[in-house]
């Protein structure tokens, strides 16, 4: 059996909440054709996910298995993809800088590695429709597949309210500091 690393990118959102090294986005989206001519069909993800749940899929820097940034906190599948969230390790080098990309705008794609497990061949539109795969790994990276993966915005607002919430007396929050 031949093993096929196949790279996939996602939809927007992908979004970084500052100073948190978190973030969010679709690593795919189902029923859009990539770079490639693969489209993820909804349920694609399901047995991978049961057996090996978010954390056993890496979080990867450009596909490198050298390059490991962070971790997944939540991977699901919704009614338009994959939706993952993920916090990149800031003890690392890679995860600060690639931390200041997202928020900065520098980097704003993902994309997956995988092994497919099944598909079909619409030969009418030269399109793999990709059933079912197993998930390997997830990378940020500078160019996915899919159009539209891009960072939709930095959520200050969101890390107000969660600054509020852990530090209460923090200026942020609008809480009084009290001497």
């Amino acid at each position: 059996m031949t093993l096929r690393l196949s790279r996939r990118g996602l939809g927007q959102p992908l979004q970084a909440f500052p100073g948190t090294g978190l973030f969010t986005g679709y690593a795919s989206l189902f029923g859009k054709r990539d770079a490639s001519g693969d489209m993820m069909m909804p349920g694609a993800f399901a047995a991978s996910l049961k057996k090996r749940g978010h954390e056993n899929i890496r979080m990867l820097f450009q596909h490198d298995p050298a390059e490991p940034v962070g971790t997944w906190l939540d991977i699901h599948e919704d009614e338009r993809g994959l939706f993952v969230q993920g916090r990149l390790d800031k003890n690392v080098q890679r995860g600060r800088e690639l931390f200041s990309l997202l928020e900065n705008g520098g980097l704003d794609g993902l994309s997956i590695g995988f092994k497919t497990i099944s598909a079909k061949q619409d030969r009418a539109t030269n399109t793999r429709r990709l059933i079912t795969i197993d998930l390997w790994e997830i990378s940020l990276v500078t160019f996915p597949m899919l159009e539209g993966a891009r960072v939709s915005a930095v959520k200050a607002r969101a890390w107000a309210r969660a600054e509020a919430f852990f530090n209460p007396l923090h200026p942020r929050s609008g809480g009084e500091v009290s001497a």
